[in-house]
């Protein structure tokens, strides 16, 4: 093949995985991947190096799940591998870091050989355990841990698994549709590629695997080598569970490659905010993609001019068996560091800090059933974002994800499957840091049992005692906020009770500002 056939096969494998995205949007039974696109997918060749993933997805997912095809390959080596299989695991040393992420990896057959696997992750509502939240003490205690196995092995379903994991989560029904939602997704995209082989006949694809991968590579060391040669650091407190801890990052430009060193940062947490190294690198390289080469696209070529390193056993490297459930409190904090970094580098490029991590309070009954006898027993996580910092030349955004980029839940939809209400929803005026310009605004949430009733809410917050930091003279954004509606102050992490005929009100983190505040614009 040419380089013009090459380019146009690859643009279909970028065509086909997102299609294999939205079978999983259209599919998925929880709501957080139906509604906010918490998923990623993704195509891979026999050597497990990601070739394309979708753009419909979040980052954490993605570029975690770019490493962890290579274990399912280890376990289950491409040889031993027969059409109709389908494997899964959902550990977070092997998957994308918590157990409520499930990873599917299906491989494709042509002409009677394996020539690519499709793999996906979507987060399920309810592993068992204590439930998705930062409470817990270790992995054990945060629910059902799947190793990598088969789901399907040969077309046939492994049923012993299904009932495994049906009887041991909430809710078993959407457990098992998320499964077939994963299995379908992966289906898809398998589909689309043998169309492919039909349109390009004779196509072989390990030369277009390492077209993609030498390209992509090749590329992303180009965009390095015109940054200036060095080592800068940044470091940054975030809230912990019951004490700030610290982050620290060097970050190393050298010939066509970004080092990236977490040493200094925080001891290992006995809390479940720990992050595994998967998730770790993946938004620290998401970082550098952000403002070093973001047109290049996504996968093992672009990715390898990364590397990244954290202490054996600290919060940024757990090991097993720490508690990981809450692992996006930290480490959607990880750009706001690596780009301080960056920052000293390529001022012109870099965002001030933003609210970072999500607000994805996990909201459920409080388990009274006898005392309210129309209470009913649910259980949601809804998504609020805070404001983004400003960026150079133009505001921050309001209530927008990012680094995560996953979208808030709406409220009709958060109200129809749950007995809240949701009382009040705008922006949080004001919260912007000031600046040249402002940071993006947070938002402001009331929410109440419909009845009255208590319910339950597991808090994973940060920015409520370290705001986001304004840049080159801006102001910080403002620090978020929980408290009860009648005045109690509730901490940014745990599991509390909501007390009967209370309401539970969310502020959210606004983005730091950029530039000094006299000068500001209104862009």
């Amino acid at each position: 093949m040419n380089a013009i056939s090459l380019g146009i096969a690859w643009n279909r494998l970028l065509a086909i995985v997102e299609e294999q995205a939205q079978v999983l949007m259209r599919t998925a039974f929880s709501t957080v991947v139906r509604e906010a696109g918490d998923l990623s997918a993704g195509i891979f060749d026999v050597r497990g190096r990601m070739l394309a993933q979708a753009v419909t997805g979040t980052p954490g997912h993605v570029n975690s799940m770019a490493e962890s095809v290579n274990r399912f390959l280890e376990v289950h080596p491409v040889p031993s591998l027969a059409p109709g299989d389908v494997l899964l695991t959902n550990d977070p040393w092997d998957g994308t870091g918590h157990l409520n992420d499930f990873t599917v990896v299906t491989p494709v057959f042509h002409q009677g050989s394996c020539v690519a696997l499709f793999a996906s992750t979507s987060h399920i509502a309810d592993v068992g355990g204590r439930g998705f939240g930062a409470d817990a003490r270790d992995v054990h205690e945060e629910g059902l841990c799947i190793p990598v196995t088969y789901l399907f092995r040969a077309g046939i379903r492994d049923e012993s698994l299904l009932r495994i994991i049906k009887a041991n989560v909430r809710d078993p029904v959407v457990a098992e549709g998320d499964l077939y939602s994963l299995t379908a997704c992966n289906d898809a995209g398998a589909a689309g590629l043998r169309r492919m082989f039909m349109d390009f006949q004779g196509l072989r694809f390990e030369t277009l695997a390492d077209h993609i991968v030498a390209t992509s590579q090749a590329a992303m060391q180009a965009e390095i080598s015109q940054i200036p040669r060095g080592t800068w650091f940044a470091d940054m407190s975030v809230d912990g569970y019951d004490e700030a801890l610290r982050l620290a990052c060097a970050l190393t430009i050298t010939d066509g490659t970004v080092l990236i060193d977490f040493t200094g940062s925080a001891d290992a947490s006995p809390w479940g905010i720990n992050v595994p190294m998967a998730y770790t690198t993946a938004y620290a390289a998401f970082a550098v993609r952000c403002v070093i080469g973001g047109h290049i696209p996504n996968n093992a070529g672009s990715l390898a001019t990364i590397r990244v390193s954290a202490p054996e056993s600290s919060l940024l490297n757990a090991r097993r068996p720490r508690s990981v459930s809450a692992r996006h409190t930290v480490g959607q904090m990880l750009p706001d560091v690596v780009l301080g970094c960056l920052a000293q580098v390529i001022p012109e490029r870099v965002p001030a800090e933003g609210a970072s991590c999500i607000w994805n309070p996990v909201l459920m009954d409080a388990g009274e059933v006898a005392s309210h006898a129309r209470m009913q027993r649910f259980v949601i996580n809804p998504i609020f974002n805070g404001g983004t910092g400003a960026r150079p030349g133009l505001k921050g955004l309001s209530a927008t994800a990012f680094p995560s980029g996953v979208r808030s839940t709406s409220t009709e939809v958060n109200e129809v499957t749950s007995p809240l209400v949701i009382w009040r929803k705008e922006l949080r005026e004001d919260s912007g840091g000031a600046g040249r310009y402002q940071g993006g605004e947070g938002q402001v949430i009331e929410i109440a049992h419909i009845e009255g009733a208590p319910f339950r809410v597991s808090k994973m917050f940060d920015r409520i005692n370290h705001p986001a930091r304004g840049r080159d003279g801006g102001g910080p954004g403002a620090a978020g906020r929980v408290y009860l509606k009648s005045g109690a102050v509730l901490r940014g992490k745990g599991t509390e009770i909501i007390p009967t005929g209370e309401t539970l009100v969310l502020e959210t983190p606004g983005g730091g500002g950029l530039g000094i505040a006299e000068a500001r614009t209104n862009s």
